[in-house]
């Protein structure tokens, strides 16, 4: 489907807890991930890590939902939900953040009060 001309993905990408990819991962559409991740995970739309995912890269999508372990940057156009299951080791950029108590967060954090600051933070980090 087209919409403001950018591709939207009406199925959801899963990965299961037995994945394990060694690599960057780039999706038009949202994802789902509960597995391990050696490398960057890219969408334009949600990124939800379960409670059992493992990712040690950089994450930049639209809105990050985090159960699981972090092992770098979080970039989200939107916002980043960290659930009380969540661990976050490293730095996150975003116009929201919602933290469960429980959580566990080590790094620094920088909220944008624009998509477009995001966006351009995105650019400049690359």
């Amino acid at each position: 489907m087209a919409k403001n001309n950018q591709f939207e993905s009406a199925a959801l990408n899963t990965l299961t807890p037995d994945t394990k990819i060694v690599g960057d991962i780039e999706s038009i559409g949202d994802i789902r991930f509960d597995g391990t991740l050696e490398g960057n995970l890219v969408s334009k739309g949600k990124v939800v890590l379960g409670g059992n995912a493992k990712i040690k890269g950089r994450i930049e999508c639209k809105i990050a939902d985090i159960s699981g372990l972090v092992e770098g940057t979080v970039i989200a156009s939107e916002l980043v939900c960290l659930q009380k299951s969540a661990k976050v080791y490293g730095d996150i950029n975003m116009v929201k953040l919602s933290v469960e108590p429980g959580a566990i967060f080590t790094g620094s954090c920088k909220m944008s009060s624009t998509k477009e600051a995001v966006s351009n933070k995105n650019t400049n980090a690359k």
